[in-house]
């Protein structure tokens, strides 16, 4: 597959040097399928990408909460992902904003891009330079792209997925499509790096509250299968936090309630065991929660030393000489 992709780009060279327009060549030759999506419930907005390209989430996933997302492939203008939130952002529909770009834009031939705001609007825009299997499929909440595919049957692929689970939440959802696409035969080249972000419905004031996920696999044999454990990562990590927030409120059985959901996805992760055997341990059930404290110790002691440094920070509250028992 690597000759292949090492004949496209010389064949694309030679044509844009007789183009006159030898700037396109500046930007990433990312050839991609991807996803721009909105759930119609919670309001929430996504971007979901995989491409035979190093990093492709870096320049081609685009999101502002209370905004809008985009999605800009093939030969990547970036520039498309800031200036088209913006231009949203300021009150032009996705139409709008994207024929704004596009007029500026003397490679646009060679690009596909999609956009998406807080209504479910969206626009497409598959340039006629694009490498086959190129097309795009838009719909009342999402967007569906892909160039140089293996195939024509890639898109319609997406699209279909698309609408079988919309009772899945949002980022499942992306990832079942961009499964679709790779199942019906993907990127001609191969597969290399993948990505997917989720934005809220409303703006927000901090700027690390913008993106409600946000996960890349920048190389990987397979990136979708990579995406798939980060996403489950990342749910077993929300319960996590929901679970130190309730530690913070003094709220112990519903700290249990969410390190136990955690540690239904994770069971084997010793941080989840452990703070369950912590939120044990203050709820006064010391019974329950020795046993699993022993078992992480044997596991890494590192972890006793953990248990000392706690009563001091306000985390652990057990009686001193428990604590000496518990840690010897």
């Amino acid at each position: 597959m690597k000759s292949l992709s090492f004949l496209a780009i010389f064949c694309c060279t030679t044509l844009f040097s007789q183009s006159g327009n030898p700037g396109i060549m500046k930007d990433a030759f990312a050839h991609t399928y991807s996803i721009v999506a909105r759930d119609a419930v919670t309001g929430e907005m996504a971007v979901g990408v995989q491409s035979h390209w190093f990093s492709v989430g870096s320049i081609i996933s685009w999101g502002k909460s209370g905004v809008g997302v985009v999605a800009t492939q093939s030969f990547v203008n970036p520039a498309y992902g800031p200036q088209g939130l913006e231009l949203m952002q300021q009150g032009k529909n996705p139409s709008e904003a994207l024929g704004i770009l596009l007029a500026q834009d003397e490679g646009k031939e060679y690009r596909q891009v999609a956009f998406l705001d807080t209504s479910g609007n969206t626009a497409a825009h598959t340039g006629e330079n694009c490498v086959e299997a190129a097309d795009h499929i838009s719909g009342e909440n999402y967007s569906v792209q892909a160039n140089m595919m293996l195939n024509a049957t890639i898109v319609p692929a997406m699209q279909k997925a698309f609408l079988e689970n919309a009772k899945l939440p949002l980022a499942e959802r992306v990832l079942k499509v961009l499964q679709a696409a790779e199942a019906a035969g993907g990127d001609l080249r191969g597969s290399q790096s993948a990505a997917i972000i989720v934005v809220g419905p409303e703006e927000v004031e901090n700027p690390w509250e913008e993106k409600k996920i946000d996960l890349r696999v920048d190389d990987h044999q397979q990136p979708l299968v990579e995406l798939e454990r980060l996403l489950k990562v990342a749910r077993a990590y929300e319960f996590m936090n929901r679970g130190d927030l309730a530690m913070e409120e003094n709220n112990v059985n519903k700290a249990l309630e969410e390190y136990g959901n955690a540690m239904k996805l994770f069971p084997d992760n010793l941080e989840m065991q452990y703070w369950t055997a912590v939120a044990l341990a203050n709820s006064g059930r010391m019974d329950e929660a020795k046993p699993i404290f022993e078992a992480i110790f044997k596991e890494d002691e590192n972890w006793k030393e953990m248990t000392r440094r706690l009563p001091s920070a306000g985390l652990l509250n057990i009686p001193q000489q428990q604590l000496l028992n518990l840690i010897k």
